[in-house]
């Protein structure tokens, strides 16, 4: 089963990503000092680019699988007030949410099979949420099947408990989403910013090559690397500035 934790690139995926970044550090350092063992020396920088981006897709499918959760937790709730059983309300999940999920290979559709799977061959509901939301890295899961299953050995209203962590899962992604609107503005004008650098030298470079030839050679070659440095430095810190946690 899928360790939600952990996201792992293809090979594909990861050959790509490192020439792409490689790539891009080489032609950046090239446009800056024109110096071939710079720019050489500052490609392999690229190499850190498959884990940015192993990142950004490992948070978008967790970001994705706790959409689809909500929406698992709203037809739960709809089919235990339609008087099924818990177990019998789990078996029919699948068949709901296909309507709503057009991927059949979602990673919550796949949940719910081996838990259809598991419940045709008599085993517990419980543990499965348990391993669910161990492997899922989310907090409302976690939080979803603590609940339910105290409640279920205690008889507590499952309905209830299903309504009450929808909602607290609606809430949580409404603020994220209005605080990703609010950012989106901010997130273009820093993108501008680290890039127009590259765009200035690069316009000099090419319209007025005489203007940027003294930094080219001597000690100029060496302040324009500091300043490669400093630019990459920066863009970390706007990155990590953007990067804003609910």
């Amino acid at each position: 089963m899928i360790d939600y934790a952990r996201y792992e690139l293809s090979k594909g995926q990861r050959a790509g990503a490192a020439v792409a970044g490689c790539l891009f550090c080489f032609a950046a350092a090239w446009m800056l000092c024109r110096q071939p063992v710079v720019s050489v020396l500052a490609a392999p920088v690229g190499l850190g680019y498959p884990r940015l981006l192993r990142k950004r897709l490992q948070a978008g499918r967790k970001l994705k699988l706790r959409l689809q959760f909500k929406e698992m937790l709203q037809a739960l709730s709809s089919l235990l007030a339609a008087g099924r059983s818990v177990e019998n309300a789990f078996l029919g999940l699948e068949n709901d949410l296909s309507i709503l999920i057009a991927d059949a290979r979602s990673d919550l559709l796949r949940e719910l099979r081996a838990i259809s799977v598991r419940l045709h061959n008599g085993e517990p509901l419980e543990p499965m949420l348990r391993d669910f939301a161990g492997r899922s890295d989310s907090e409302e899961i976690r939080h979803f099947s603590e609940a339910f299953t105290v409640s279920k050995r205690a008889g507590g209203d499952l309905i209830e408990i299903v309504r009450g962590t929808s909602q607290l899962i609606a809430e949580k992604l409404d603020v994220e989403l209005e605080i990703s609107v609010l950012m989106s503005q901010k997130r273009f004008e820093s993108r501008i910013m680290m890039t127009m650098p590259f765009a200035f030298i690069g316009f000099l470079g090419f319209f007025a090559p005489e203007y940027m030839e003294p930094l080219r050679h001597g000690v100029g070659w060496l302040l324009l690397s500091v300043c490669l440095g400093l630019l990459g430095l920066c863009c970390w810190w706007m990155v990590r500035i953007m990067s804003i946690e609910v």
